[in-house]
């Protein structure tokens, strides 16, 4: 065969990425996978009332915790993972991640007690950290320039829309009676994905960027600690050793993470960022956003299992009207921050998503889903205004060279809300739920969930038990409505009063 016809059917390859059928390829490969991170985050949810009332017999906390710790072990090790991408390979640590993805789903759906499911959602969650920020990295070393613009919102919309069905398709994965089987279908997804990218994920360079080992362990290890005195409150007691010291150790491990990362040359996050008011603004701006949102998320499963009697698929399609402000007005957003000022839409953002949790606050095991779903679509406006705004603020507070970091900090603001917002509505639903139980099941039984109350009880009271634990979701939505409103409030003001300041210029890191 002649060598140039060699040439020819070799670029007409799909494995080549210079070829559009092959970037299209990729891209939906790529997508696929941030999908399934971004989906578990979401779909465990979900589940909480079956696991609940497994044989595991978890408490409380511990149902936090099952949620809680794959996000965590996500939202501090994101930024590490894009580092070791750089320094390793992309598709190395890519292909890496998405099998420790299926390692720890693999332990989970056959986990024997509650250490081993905590074990194994640990090691999911390092394998997403893994995938996440990779996935950008080799589509953007793919695709020619004049489509990474695109590319970057495709890949943006992925991290939206991956709860989504998250919701939908952990509903339809559970519809067949056991949580295991979330966990289950996770690993062939996962080891499909691994071959796809396998075949068509391009090489790229490595860069001898340096990892930052000691800062990724002491922000775990200080996340950790704080959601440990946050979770353990309600059980323990506010004034137990184990949430004394776990704030304690939350507030002496950031404190030392910190001044390790004004020290090391490479720091994992540079904390001088935070000097910048806009970033500083804008970061807590997400960090609410997703806090109010997987609050509510955490809570909308059991309330719509418990409270109105649907089951687990129908509780998935539940939260969909959510999502219907985010699919029809988010290319409308940036038009309206022009129009009425960044801090307007911001504060519009703020006041839509903490009212519709209020309005959700309202509701009980009699109110029509058509007003319960109205409340959601209130609160999908305000995550649709809020989601770009911030992101923007963001990378606009940031340099060019720094956008990198800055992709970083929003994966991590966002997981760390996350977590931090299932921890503190679980912990307020805990104590609300506990204290509004008939004094009798309360005194004999001392239930921390309503799977142990029904257990605890007889049928007949079963309404009882259903009626402390809407009660404890109302408090809890309240609380996390006003929350939200108290602080971004402050997150306008902060916005408002920098802009009245001389700007503060930060060197990237050496």
């Amino acid at each position: 065969m002649p060598f140039n016809v060699m040439l020819r059917d070799r670029a007409a390859s799909p494995r080549d990425p210079s070829r559009p059928r092959a970037q299209r390829g990729l891209l939906a490969i790529m997508c696929a996978c941030v999908v399934l991170v971004v989906g578990m985050v979401a779909a465990i949810n979900l589940a909480v009332p079956m696991l609940a009332s497994s044989t595991l017999h978890p408490s409380a906390s511990a149902l936090v915790w099952i949620v809680d710790t794959y996000v965590i072990v996500f939202a501090c090790l994101v930024i590490p993972g894009g580092a070791a991408g750089d320094r390793f390979g992309r598709k190395g640590v890519l292909l890496a991640g998405l099998t420790l993805f299926a390692v720890g789903a693999l332990i989970s759906a056959t986990a024997p007690g509650v250490a081993l499911l905590l074990a194994g959602r640990a090691i999911t969650g390092v394998g997403a950290a893994a995938v996440l920020p990779n996935t950008l990295s080799v589509l953007l070393h793919a695709v020619p320039a004049e489509r990474k613009g695109a590319t970057i919102a495709t890949w943006a919309s992925m991290t939206g829309i991956g709860g989504v069905l998250g919701n939908v398709g952990g509903g339809s994965i559970l519809a067949g009676g056991s949580w295991r089987w979330l966990f289950a279908a996770a690993v062939p997804i996962s080891l499909v994905l691994v071959a796809l990218v396998g075949r068509v994920a391009p090489v790229s360079a490595r860069h001898e960027r340096r990892l930052d080992p000691l800062g990724a362990v002491l922000l775990v290890g200080a996340s950790v600690a704080l959601l440990l005195g946050i979770v353990q409150g309600p059980e323990a007691g506010w004034d137990s050793v184990v949430v004394i010291a776990g704030f304690g150790c939350a507030a002496v491990l950031f404190t030392v993470w910190t001044v390790v990362e004004l020290k090391v040359e490479h720091p994992l996050l540079d904390p001088r960022l935070f000097r910048v008011p806009g970033l500083r603004s804008a970061c807590l701006g997400m960090t609410t956003v997703f806090f109010g949102m997987f609050a509510l998320f955490y809570v909308n499963a059991s309330f719509l299992q418990y409270g109105k009697g649907f089951g687990v698929l129908r509780t998935g399609l539940g939260i969909v009207p959510l999502t219907v402000p985010i699919i029809l007005g988010a290319r409308h957003v940036g038009r309206l921050s022009q129009r009425i000022g960044l801090d307007a839409t911001t504060a519009l953002a703020f006041g839509f998503v903490g009212c519709g949790l209020l309005g959700l606050s309202t509701g009980d095991a009699q109110t029509p889903y058509l007003a319960y779903a109205a409340w959601l679509v209130v609160t999908g406006v305000g995550v649709t205004l809020a989601l770009p705004t911030l992101s923007g603020a963001i990378a606009g507070s940031l340099p060019p060279e720094q956008a990198g970091v800055g992709a970083g900090l929003q994966a991590t603001t966002r997981e760390f809300g996350s977590a931090l917002g299932v921890a503190v509505i679980g912990t307020v639903l805990t104590a609300r739920f506990v204290a509004a139980l008939p004094p009798d099941i309360r005194a004999d039984h001392d239930p921390h969930t309503v799977a142990q109350a029904l257990a605890a009880t007889t049928p007949d009271r079963a309404r009882e038990v259903v009626s402390a634990f809407v009660a404890g979701t109302q408090v809890s939505l309240r609380a996390i409505g006003v929350t939200v409103l108290v602080l971004g409030g402050l997150v306008v003001l902060q916005s408002l009063l920098s802009r009245r300041r001389v700007p503060v210029v930060v060197s990237p890191p050496r």
